[in-house]
């Protein structure tokens, strides 16, 4: 194969499971049904967290900056992923391919950071219940999420830029689903010593040390919860916080074995599983897990149906 540089190519081939068409095709109709869940799961929690006055507390502020993500962050990837999934046709421009990545890239800094203030709502509901609602002011809730949101996307243009000013090898061939920077970087035709590590860093900031930051506000919480006498307030607690703990545990699961696992050549068809079940499946699951655990959010649902 010819490994010329280019620097600028007019797209790029995302091989998926190109070289397995049967499940290609099963694949399809899988995750149209999952992608059309998605959307509506997370806008009926927007709009039952909007219209609901009950709902207009700090948790479901931050829940509805969470669906509002999922949203954009499943839309920026799964069209195109349908796309190639339906035939032979499986290409991406060189534009579309950076928008994807930037937008892809910030969306998931984001959640990172807004699970991690999330945490940190639930520490101080638990931890301070008398200083919640002076800790958890209006203007407090909307810097938290904006510093979320903005250092997602402060990040996210770093990388894209790092990655997109590497030469790249002329067969164009990406071997994922969706734009993603490790296989981007396999592409390259120059040593990537410095973007591995640039990776290697951004995962740190990005994954390593949020989930430290709720891990160790989850430890302050159980401890709380344990003093509390009333079975039916520890109950409620519990099933507040398990929400919350099961969507950190299934996101950062996959994040940490698709970007900070040990890379071998065993471990790319797995990869892409990992990488299609976070785009597409995870943002399906986390209303579901919310509605399911949380009466307050099943009540709001009946009355807006």
């Amino acid at each position: 194969m010819k490994e010329t540089n280019v620097s600028n190519p007019a797209g790029f081939i995302l091989l998926g499971f190109s070289d397995q068409p049967q499940l290609e095709m099963v694949l399809l109709p899988v995750i149209s049904v999952i992608y059309i869940l998605t959307l509506m799961g997370n806008t009926a929690i927007i709009l039952v967290s909007y219209l609901n006055p009950k709902l207009h507390t700090p948790m479901y502020f931050f829940l509805s900056n969470l669906s509002f993500l999922d949203l954009c962050f499943t839309t920026s990837v799964v069209p195109q992923m349908l796309w190639n999934l339906k035939g032979p046709e499986k290409t991406i421009s060189y534009t579309g391919c950076v928008i994807q990545l930037h937008i892809a890239l910030g969306l998931g800094s984001t959640e990172c950071i807004l699970l991690t203030v999330m945490a940190y709502d639930r520490f101080s509901a638990i931890c301070r219940p008398l200083h919640y609602g002076v800790i958890m002011h209006p203007k407090l809730l909307w810097q938290l999420a904006s510093v979320a949101w903005i250092s997602g996307f402060m990040g996210s243009t770093i990388q894209t830029i790092l990655v997109f000013q590497l030469p790249l090898c002329s067969h164009h061939m990406v071997d994922d689903f969706v734009c993603e920077e490790p296989a981007l970087i396999k592409i390259a035709c120059v040593d990537t010593t410095f973007l591995e590590n640039e990776l290697s860093v951004a995962s740190v900031l990005y994954v390593v040390i949020p989930l430290g930051l709720i891990l160790v506000s989850y430890g302050c919480i159980v401890r709380s919860l344990l003093r509390i006498k009333s079975a039916e307030g520890r109950r409620k607690a519990f099933g507040t916080c398990g929400s919350h703990m099961i969507v950190v545990i299934v996101y950062f699961g996959t994040l940490i074995s698709v970007y900070i696992q040990p890379k071998s050549k065993y471990t790319q068809t797995r990869s892409k599983f990992l990488t299609l079940f976070y785009t597409a499946v995870t943002p399906s699951l986390n209303p579901l897990i919310y509605t399911l655990r949380n009466k307050e959010v099943k009540w709001a649902l009946k009355r807006l149906l």
